[in-house]
């Protein structure tokens, strides 16, 4: 949590952050996100969203690959409550639900890009650590 505090104070050295001192609230909301975003398939879901637009569920499992059907009712769920998706059930047979993902979605998934950016730009260094640490490890 010190981490946090310090990038935070940094930020607001930089004026890139007007509010002065975190509240609780938010905090424990970062914390929710980190959680959320940490489970690989939140942000595999947001991101086919945002590449294919409105998917229908069956959809969103072919494109993610490998989610089970149980994990993807979970995750959507969970997005949906959230406020990063909305569904949208047609009242037809059999039954067809559209998924959208949301500004927030959106917000998030733009926010997650610098994840993608930093892991495009050290991928090489990343791959040469674990390779060292494996030699030393004996692995």
């Amino acid at each position: 949590m010190q981490v946090i505090r310090d990038a935070v104070a940094a930020m607001q050295e930089q004026g890139r952050l007007s509010h002065p001192e975190v509240s609780p609230a938010v905090e424990a909301l970062v914390r929710d996100v980190i959680a959320q975003v940490a489970d690989k398939w939140t942000m595999l879901i947001l991101e086919a969203l945002e590449e294919h637009g409105t998917l229908r569920f069956t959809q969103i499992g072919r494109i993610v690959g490998g989610i089970s059907q149980k994990m993807l009712t979970k995750t959507v769920r969970q997005m949906e409550c959230d406020g990063l998706i909305t569904r949208k059930v047609h009242p037809v047979i059999p039954p067809h639900v559209d998924y959208t993902q949301t500004e927030l979605g959106r917000e998030l998934t733009a926010a997650f890009c610098g994840v993608w950016v930093w892991a495009e730009t050290y991928y090489a260094q990343v791959e040469a650590a674990r390779a060292a640490f494996k030699a030393r490890e004996g692995r």
